[in-house]
Formats: C-alpha cells, sequence, structure tokens
C-alpha cells in the first residue's frame, strides 16, 4: 500500500470514530437542555425526571463491557449500528413518554445504551485495530476529542432548535442527527481474531477478564480511572452550583462549561501526541497531580469571574485527557484482540466514580451548604491517583498471553 493510500486510510478511519463519538456523545450531552421542558410537558417534576437521566449515566458504563465483548466477538461495526439506531430511536420517541418509567426507558435504557454501544470502549477498540501501532496514541486523542467537538456543536444546535421548531421536534432532530454516524460501521468493522497477529492465539473473552483482572497495573490502572469519573462528573454536574455560591452571575457557568469544553478538545489531541513519546504511567500521574494542585489554588484563589474562567481551562485540559493513556495501556498490558473487553471494563470503574462524584457533591453541599469538602475529597483522590499510577508496570503482554503465540 502507498503512503498516500495509507494516509487516507488513517484519516477516515479517525473521521469514523471521531465522527460517531461527536454525534452519540453530542447528542447525549444536550439532554440538559431538554430538562426544564420536559418537565414543563409532563409535570413529573425535576426529581422524577433527573432520575432518568442519572440512571442514563450508570446504565451508559454498564454497557461498556458489555458491548465490548459483543464488538470483540461479532465485530465493532455490527455493535455500532445497533448503538447507533438505539440512540436515535430512544431520543426521537422520548417526547412521547409521560411517565417516570417511560422517560427511564426512553432515555437511561435506550438512549444511554445505544450510546454506550457506540461508545469509547468500541471506539478505541477499533481504532487500535486499524491503526499502525506508532500512531495509535494521537490517533485515540483525536478520537476521544470528537465526543468534547460533538458537544461543542451540537448544544448550539440544539438549543436553536428548541428556539425555532419547539422542545418536542428539536429532540426528534437530534436522534435522527445521529444516524449520519450508521456510515462509520462499515469502516470500523471487523473483530478480535483480526486484531490478532499471525500465529497468536487468541484467548476468549472469559479467560481474558481473568487475566486482565490477576494483573496488578490493570487494577491500579482502573482505581486511577475510578477517581477520573469522581472528578469529570461532579464538574459537569455541580460546576454552574459551583458558581452560584461563589456569587457569581449565572452567565459564568455557562461560559465557564464551554471553556472545559473547547480545553478539552485541546487537552484529549495533545495528549494523544505526548503518548507515543512519553511513558504513559507518567502522564497519567502528571494529569491527575495537576487537577489537585489546580484545585487546591482554586480554593484559595479569589473567586472572580476570570479566575473561575482559568481554573475551567485547567480543569478542561485535565478533563478527559486521561483517555487516550489509559486506553493506550490496555492495550500495551493485553494487545489489541480483546481491547474492547477490557477497556470496557475500565470505563464501567469510571462511571462508578462518576455516580458518586454526582451524588455525593449534591449530599455534601445539602449538609454543609457549602461544596469544600467536596473539593477536600477530590484532592485527596486526585493524589492518590497520582501515586497508584507510578508502579505500575508498563510492558507489553503479560506471559500468559506471550506464552498463547505458537
Amino acid at each position: 500500500m502507498s503512503d498516500h493510500k495509507r494516509a487516507t486510510a488513517f484519516w477516515l478511519v479517525l473521521l469514523a470514530a471521531a465522527g460517531t463519538f461527536a454525534l452519540t456523545m453530542g447528542t447525549r450531552q444536550t439532554m440538559g437542555l431538554f430538562l426544564s421542558p420536559l418537565n414543563t410537558a409532563t409535570g413529573l417534576g425535576l426529581a422524577s425526571i433527573s432520575l432518568a437521566f442519572a440512571f442514563g449515566q450508570l446504565w451508559w458504563g454498564l454497557t461498556q463491557p458489555f458491548a465490548g465483548a459483543m464488538a470483540d466477538k461479532v465485530g465493532a461495526g455490527r455493535v455500532l449500528l445497533v448503538g447507533a439506531l438505539l440512540v436515535a430511536i430512544g431520543t426521537f420517541i422520548t417526547p412521547y413518554m409521560t411517565t417516570t418509567a417511560g422517560l427511564i426507558f426512553a432515555i437511561g435504557v435506550l438512549s444511554a445504551g445505544g450510546a454506550g454501544m457506540a461508545g469509547p470502549a468500541v471506539l478505541m477498540a477499533a481504532t487500535t485495530r486499524l491503526i499502525p501501532p506508532e500512531k495509535r496514541g494521537l490517533a485515540t486523542g483525536i478520537v476521544n476529542a470528537g465526543g468534547s467537538f460533538g458537544q461543542f456543536v451540537m448544544a448550539p444546535i440544539a438549543a436553536a432548535l428548541i428556539i425555532g421548531v419547539g422542545w418536542a421536534s428539536a429532540m426528534q432532530v437530534m436522534g435522527l442527527l445521529v444516524l449520519l454516524c450508521l456510515p462509520a460501521a462499515l469502516l470500523l468493522r471487523g473483530n478480535s481474531a483480526q486484531a490478532a497477529p499471525a500465529g497468536q492465539k487468541v484467548l476468549g473473552t472469559r479467560e481474558a477478564i481473568r487475566e486482565a483482572l490477576r494483573n496488578p497495573s490493570y487494577l491500579l490502572l482502573g482505581a486511577g480511572f475510578f477517581v477520573c469519573g469522581f472528578h469529570v462528573a461532579f464538574l459537569a454536574t455541580h460546576l454552574p452550583g459551583v458558581v452560584a455560591s461563589c456569587g457569581l452571575p449565572t452567565q459564568w457557568a455557562g461560559w465557564s462549561l464551554a471553556m472545559i469544553g473547547l480545553f478539552n478538545i485541546v487537552g484529549s489531541v495533545a495528549m494523544g501526541w505526548a503518548v507515543g513519546r512519553w511513558r504513559m504511567k507518567s502522564l497519567l500521574s502528571l494529569v491527575y497531580a495537576t487537577r489537585a494542585l489546580a484545585v487546591l489554588v482554586f480554593l484559595f484563589a479569589p473567586k472572580t469571574g476570570p479566575v473561575l474562567l482559568v481554573f475551567a481551562a485547567v480543569m478542561g485540559l485535565t478533563f478527559l485527557s486521561t483517555v487516550p493513556p489509559t486506553a493506550g495501556l490496555v492495550a500495551k498490558f493485553f494487545g489489541p484482540s480483546n481491547m474492547a473487553t477490557l477497556f470496557g471494563i475500565v470505563m464501567l470503574t469510571h462511571q462508578v466514580g462518576g455516580f458518586l462524584g454526582a451524588w455525593l457533591g449534591g449530599k455534601v453541599f445539602e449538609a454543609t451548604g457549602s461544596y469544600d469538602w467536596i473539593w477536600y475529597i477530590d484532592i485527596v483522590l486526585a493524589v492518590g491517583a497520582a501515586l497508584v499510577h507510578l508502579p505500575i508496570r508498563e510492558a507489553h503482554l503479560p506471559l500468559s498471553a506471550r506464552a498463547a503465540r505458537a
């Protein structure tokens, strides 16, 4: 294959994976705009509607390992196809739901489950399988940035549609837009057997999971990603409340969220570039240490608008820049064959941390009238995450996987 054809294939794979993530994640991240209209239309109350959204967060994480196992067995393309269709259907039928159970089914099961099937575990694995090893770091960074770019683009589109055609029609249009990623399923097809090097035995799903859970480095990686989920979900859920508690106008909350999204794109791509040049475990330790230091400085800094924007920019740089090196380490530990399954399990730990970050943020504020204690917890967890990555052995394949070759 000529260099030109290789370059074309490389960018087509990235366009397919990043574009899919942009459409599915972008649609999910705009759902907050529909919370108030849903409440007005159904009269169910914010608590009931929020339950559907919260269930979706957890369900998105729970689907990752199973979607990964399906992709490793039957191929990523088929899983992505079903996932995109489920997101579209769930989003399209949401305006017809008038009960809490109906909203949980449409938003929390169909949409969130579909987004999980077409989410990071499957997309990162498909990209890793189709991209040469020396370019995988940059590739996963670009794919990861696709999710933030989707949020950056889809949120204004959703807002304009709500104003122009009403919230119900706007939500259905958003569901139909997800179908634009269906052609990507053709480009990203393939399974774990095709990913294995010639002559290497492909471990079964159960054997691969058993192998991973006996690997201390894999367990430490999952512990760190749990902290990432705690931090990300707390910020995504409670940053507007933090802004309000600082006595700043509401618009600063919107600008801060925009800064996080914008700088997350920068951080993801930069981390993808750095993965090919430095140890991934060291990069992860640096990211978590930076978070801890930034939060500590923010606690003692004057709570002005510009300070908040700088803080949001730093948080954006570290927001999901953990994904490329985390995915890279999973691939380095076990190879690309069972990548979707094993990265899916790590993503599940991320979402469990996210559930706790979002929930504890509200509980701590209710109990104390301040977010200070949750910030203290965040600092301790970030320091812990920086430390647990240091003992990770950044070796290639574990002994039993190497012994399976022949």
